[in-house]
């Protein structure tokens, strides 16, 4: 794999273990998620890492295995473009449902 690559999905793993650090011994609680506007930015920032990162390698590899790449872009792009318009469900929905499996991905491609 080459050397770039590995480089972006290395930060796309990063970006998700630095979320997951914001919930180490407590609960992900949504209604404690909405009102901590600190972290809410904080996901959000890390979320347009992970999408830039996974632009980048689709640029540089257009055959490249990555789950659900057209939505990680499209996330990254509304939360810069459209921040008035994201939802607390939407970016939550993302931290508990997807970045779970991502991370898993990631990890194995990582391991390659």
């Amino acid at each position: 794999m080459d050397n770039e690559i590995k480089t972006w999905l290395y930060d796309i793993l990063q970006s998700i273990i630095e979320i997951d650090s914001y919930y180490e011994n407590k609960p992900r609680i949504f209604e404690e998620y909405v009102s901590d506007i600190k972290t809410k930015r904080a996901i959000e920032r890390n979320l347009e890492i992970i999408g830039e990162a996974a632009n980048r390698i689709i640029k540089k590899d257009k055959k490249f295995k990555l789950d659900n790449v057209k939505q990680i872009i499209g996330t990254r792009n509304r939360i810069i473009h459209g921040y008035d318009k994201i939802s607390d469900d939407l970016i939550w929905s993302i931290v508990i449902n997807h970045l779970p499996k991502l991370k898993d991905e990631v990890s194995v491609l990582l391991d390659e």
